[in-house]
């Protein structure tokens, strides 16, 4: 936490990029290779390192990440995975994607992660697997997920795209599930550009995953270079989901500053729980005690119907104020696509339904000032008079 942003708006999120990540990306620009060179393999190790997994495979985005891990598994029709409703679209749409179909468990009231409960209810014998996410950046619950899973024999993912550098009980997320992913995006701890990474164990499922982001090709370009041949063979339905040499290099400089930008974020947190501390209005969601939360946002429930107010006229009143409020998320089975083709409707999941119709998502990014923070909190108490 720095000095205050100049000008009118504080946004939900902001990249930090400074001349050691424009000087990481222009020695890759200048080394010849732009892509499928060495600077893959680096990012990969370095973070396979930095969250204690034994594989890392980098793709173009967290979406791709999730598309790789499910078409490994080589779902067919009639295979389910059940995953929260309050996520992004693409933790659903990619199951989709990949053969199966998705079923979605609710979460829990008090931190809007996916409620075991709610997924021990949701298995039958076409169950293949079960996709948790790290909301807002706080781990799931990771030991009740995995006693299930492993009890019916199904594999759990985690979608850990809020949450690099956080642990659960001391132990790091992106090695506690069977295929963990993550996302470079701008908004996220560190970047990319664009990008993502899966991370797991298992070689076998990784050699699957690096064939499927190169048109499932069994032999990349070094492969064939050692062996001096132009042959290779398709044996997977793969798509492009390379990630340049370029992007890799502006993660791994991104990647030495990680604690730094862990630690920004964990400050401002804690300035909005004290400034939210008794509030009669403003909530902050519940935080495990067993977990290091890596805060890709701090999300708060807001009471309108006791400030006589409605969600609409509060977000577009901190808008105008120049407060870069969001709200993550619409819950995904009440988006008009899965309505129409699932028939899902109201009472699904109505504690992420509940949840939705109160929550905002307030600046959160490193550098972000106390003088900032106390903006946001003065602009929302504002926002809440009638």
């Amino acid at each position: 936490m720095d000095k205050p942003l100049p000008g009118k708006m504080i946004p939900y999120a902001r990249h930090d990029v400074d001349e050691r990540d424009i000087e990481a990306v222009a020695q890759v620009l200048r080394s010849g290779w732009l892509t499928t060179g060495p600077a893959v393999a680096q990012f990969e190790r370095a973070v396979g390192d930095r969250v204690g997994s034994a594989e890392a495979v980098a793709v173009s985005s967290g979406t791709a990440a999730l598309h790789c891990a499910l078409s490994a598994l080589n779902l067919g029709p009639g295979d389910e995975v059940i995953v929260p409703p309050l996520t992004f679209v693409a933790t659903a749409s990619t199951v989709l994607h990949a053969g199966g179909v998705p079923v979605f468990a609710d979460v829990l009231p008090g931190t809007l992660l996916l409620d075991p409960a709610c997924v021990e209810r949701a298995l039958t014998p076409a169950t293949r697997a079960v996709i948790t996410v790290d909301y807002a950046g706080q781990p799931s619950h990771y030991d009740q997920l995995r006693e299930l899973t492993r009890a019916c024999g199904i594999m759990l993912l985690a979608d850990a795209c809020h949450a690099l550098g956080a642990e659960d009980a001391g132990r790091k997320v992106g090695s506690l599930a069977d295929i963990t992913l993550f996302s470079f995006h701008p908004a996220k701890h560190i970047t990319s550009g664009e990008g993502g990474m899966a991370t797991l164990h298992d070689p076998d499922l990784a050699a699957v995953m690096r064939r499927f982001r190169n048109h499932g090709i069994d032999a990349d370009l070094h492969n064939r270079a050692e062996a001096k041949t132009w042959r290779y063979a398709v044996t997977d339905l793969g798509l492009n989901y390379r990630l340049t040499d370029f992007q890799c290099a502006l993660g791994l400089s991104q990647l030495s500053r990680l604690d730094e930008f862990l630690a920004d974020r964990r400050e401002v947190a804690l300035a909005y729980d004290k400034a939210f501390a008794g509030h009669s209005l403003v909530r902050p969601l519940e935080v495990r005690p067993e977990t290091l939360h890596a805060y890709h946002l701090y999300v708060v429930r807001v009471d309108f119907a006791a400030a006589g107010l409605d969600k609409e006229t509060v977000y577009r009143r901190l808008l105008d104020a120049g407060i870069g409020v969001n709200v993550h998320y619409v819950p995904v089975h009440l988006h008009p696509y899965y309505r129409q083709r699932f028939k899902t409707s109201e009472g699904l999941c109505p504690v992420a339904e509940r949840a939705y119709e109160d929550i905002f998502s307030l600046p959160m990014f490193p550098g972000l000032s106390t003088a900032d923070v106390a903006r946001v909190v003065e602009q929302l108490d504002r926002a809440l008079m009638p």
